[in-house]
């Protein structure tokens, strides 16, 4: 079988080609396992190929439908559309998001209606696309309100993925996802960069400016258990999902005091030391309108899971540096 995936240069991207390849196989849209031949890693920037044979680096512009023809055939069965631009960079800059985040989603999948093959489609969404006065325990089905031009791409996105499952033209599955942390690297322009660089930085030696308040409170999940849950949602067999291709995956809800109390618990309070808060009410705007605990329910009658607790993800990320 043939996967594709779509901003396979990324953080989670390449952890996730990385894991698709020591497994090896997938299910199709029958149930069958299949061998997994081809790779395509297709993003704006090339993506490493880790030396195997099976893959295959596409880079350009995912929003030029020649790319995405190149990267997408008959033979593609699965596709895990991972390209986005990220929350703080489609605030500021609108036409980028709007091209990326939905303009190339929806011609990635009309690709898909042309070649009349329907591969299964893993669609990554996010928290953002909630908004306003939520309920205590945000539902797979409560009503989208994000208060984001990121967070409204990614809603139609779903609504997109979900038409397109069930008149056929692909087998779909939407996976919200909470913020990941700890990204290794540098900070990036997402509103929730700070819930890595709170942690990453001060172990790096490093100081990190918190730009929320200590209560702010988030939806976490580990690098590795988000693409465990790719890989898990997308063999779901679709008769599972019913009318609704969407999930709202499992995390933590963690306030940025109890993530910097679980940093003091593994690294000491000299690591503490090195974090400051400066609000910044944009960001502040943007993550204060995001869920902080959701009802995982149906996402655990499926099989998804979570991290244990956040200061297991801090170790991990300790581990996974000091190895690498």
């Amino acid at each position: 079988m043939k996967v594709l995936i779509t901003g396979g240069a990324g953080f989670l991207g390449q952890r996730l080609a990385r894991e698709l390849l020591a497994r090896g196989e997938l299910r199709d849209s029958q149930g069958r396992v299949r061998r997994i031949d081809k790779l395509v890693l297709a993003d704006v920037v090339p993506a490493k190929d880790f030396g195997d044979e099976r893959v295959r680096v596409v880079t350009g512009d995912i929003a030029d439908g020649a790319l995405l023809r190149q990267a997408i055939d008959t033979d593609t069965t699965s596709i895990f559309h991972l390209a986005a631009i990220v929350s703080g960079q489609a605030e500021a800059d609108f036409e980028l998001g709007m091209r990326i985040n939905l303009d190339a989603s929806r011609l990635l999948l009309d690709i898909c209606r042309e070649l009349g093959h329907a591969p299964k489609v893993v669609f990554t969404s996010s928290v953002a696309v909630y908004g306003g006065k939520l309920p205590e325990l945000v539902r797979d089905d409560t009503a989208l309100n994000p208060r984001s031009s990121y967070g409204t791409q990614k809603a139609i996105g779903e609504l997109l993925l979900n038409d397109y499952s069930r008149r056929g033209f692909v087998d779909g599955r939407v996976l919200r996802l909470p913020t990941i942390s700890v990204r290794p690297g540098k900070p990036n322009k997402a509103a929730s960069s700070f819930a890595s660089g709170i942690i990453r930085e001060p172990l790096n030696g490093e100081a990190s400016v918190c730009p929320v308040l200590p209560e702010a409170r988030l939806w976490l999940l580990s690098p590795r258990a988000a693409v465990e849950a790719l890989i898990a949602g997308h063999e779901l067999p679709a008769e599972v999902l019913g009318d609704s291709r969407i999930v709202n995956l499992p995390g933590l809800s963690i306030s940025v005091a109890e993530m910097v109390a679980a940093l003091e618990t593994v690294a000491g309070p000299e690591a503490v030391a090195r974090i400051s808060f400066a609000p910044d009410p944009a960001v502040e705007r943007i993550v204060n309108s995001w869920p902080a605990a959701w009802d995982v329910g149906r996402a655990k009658t499926l099989g998804l899971s979570a991290d244990a607790n956040f200061e297991s993800i801090v170790r991990a990320y300790m581990q996974e540096t000091a190895s690498a």
